[in-house]
């Protein structure tokens, strides 16, 4: 490891003989190691806190297995299995809005703005309303839409390539679209129907346990690793098609590849949890000025997101105990909060 003058405190590691190099800002490291120390202590809180209160040291017995059959329960089985996806649909989530704002280059594209959580919805309703899915067939479903939005935006912004604002454009009309489109099932299907597809539709936490973790594990194992992968050559397309071809970079393909990859992310959190609104939107730019970096990281999106939802999450468990609020109704207040400071901050400037 050697260290480079970049303007910034950076340390370069260097691979296979040189082959293969890491740029690491210890700025952004020390500051991403916060966030993920500031979300582990919200999972301890969540984990020790609710209706059966567990104290800190009987969490940690519990996650060894040193536990009680109670506590063990209350702590591993009906608390851990939602914490733990919290933190990892909100890292999904943190990591797809990184992808979609540095494609197009602007603050708004994100699956929450662009459509694709739209898309992903209506798979997953046209699953629930007209098939009575189960689980696995409604997550197959809100992929399945997601994936289908995403290549109909991408094919309608082609104009010898894809330009992000036209990107942004296409996305919002699509996204409008769509809700209409949810809005006519949720009014063709049964009330006890319409009722469940609502609930879902909220993006809630309520209720996933094991059973949804260690699918949602296994499918996001392969895609966060595949994202960050493709970190290089995303800050490549940043420059500008001709500078990237010039690295190297086959510029449709790898803008296509992060696209679906994206859209998976998005899908994948939509089809555990329900449309999660704002984190793909806030993550990458709050991550972005907490590190004081020049554009958007994967990583410490990732870890801005798993804090975001994690911190939501709580709020819905605790916020008005014993009731239970959808976690996406917290993520839509924090939203307009993120709106509203955005708004002010863009006013004194002018």
């Amino acid at each position: 490891m050697s260290t480079i003058d970049f303007g910034r405190p950076t340390r370069v590691l260097r691979l296979l003989d040189g082959r293969l190099t890491i740029r690491l800002d210890t700025r952004v490291i020390f500051l991403v190691s916060i966030m993920v120390a500031l979300a582990i202590l919200v999972t301890l809180i969540a984990l020790s806190s609710g209706e059966y209160p567990v104290p800190v040291t009987d969490v940690f017995s519990a996650l060894i297995g040193q536990a009680e059959a109670r506590v063990h329960m209350v702590v591993v089985e009906w608390r851990l299995p939602r914490s733990v996806l919290a933190l990892l649909l909100g890292a999904a989530l943190g990591l797809s809005g990184a992808i979609f704002q540095s494609l197009t280059r602007n603050p708004l594209g994100s699956p929450d703005v662009i459509g694709f959580n739209s898309g992903a919805y209506t798979g997953a309703l046209i699953v629930i309303i007209g098939f009575s899915g189960n689980y696995y067939q409604i997550a197959g479903g809100a992929l399945l839409g997601g994936v289908v939005t995403a290549l109909a935006v991408y094919l309608l912004a082609w104009r010898r390539g894809v330009e992000g604002f036209r990107l942004i454009i296409v996305g919002i009309g699509m996204s409008a679209m769509l809700s209409s489109l949810n809005t006519w099932l949720m009014l063709r299907a049964d009330l006890e129907v319409a009722m469940a597809a609502a609930v879902w539709g909220a993006g809630s936490l309520n209720g996933l346990g094991l059973d949804k973790l260690w699918p949602t594990l296994l499918v996001l194992g392969i895609f966060i690793p595949a994202a960050f992968i493709l970190s290089r050559p995303m800050k490549q397309l940043e420059m500008g098609d001709d500078a990237a071809r010039a690295l190297g970079v086959m510029v449709e393909p790898v803008r296509l590849t992060l696209l679906l990859l994206g859209v998976a992310l998005t899908a994948t959190a939509t089809a555990v949890a329900g449309p999660i609104a704002f984190v793909a939107l806030a993550a990458p730019q709050i991550a972005r000025r907490v590190t004081g970096a020049a554009g958007v990281a994967m990583l410490p999106s990732a870890a801005m997101g798993a804090l975001l939802l994690a911190v939501a999450d709580l709020l819905a468990q605790r916020m008005f105990a014993p009731t239970q609020l959808p976690v996406g109704v917290v993520t839509v207040s924090i939203g307009g909060l993120y709106f509203v400071w955005l708004l002010v901050r863009e006013a004194r400037r002018q």
